[in-house]
């Protein structure tokens, strides 16, 4: 679903005017954006948590050359969806 998308159906659903509905979901994400930063895990009611992982330095071997090189340690977003949201996903 697009960000356009999703504006149109806020606004039919709740009745606001599209630029309100943009407005309030720039400011969300930018909420969001900012906790994530932070160093702060975010709730997502009925859906999951957004969470900063640091992932290790690690060393890989390349298959063909035999190679070894070692990965840098780097943040990464994850996403834990909520047991009902994972429960019925995979009931399809």
């Amino acid at each position: 679903m697009l960000t356009k998308d999703l504006i149109n159906r806020i606004a039919g659903a709740t009745g606001l005017p599209k630029k309100q509905v943009e407005h309030l979901l720039a400011t969300h994400n930018a909420i969001i954006r900012e906790t994530l930063m932070d160093g702060k895990a975010v709730q997502l009611p009925g859906l999951g948590t957004l969470e900063i992982k640091e992932r290790k330095e690690r060393a890989i071997v390349h298959p063909r050359t035999g190679e070894r090189t070692v990965i840098p340690a780097k943040n990464q977003l994850a996403f834990r969806p909520v047991v009902n949201l994972k429960n019925e996903l995979n009931k399809q």
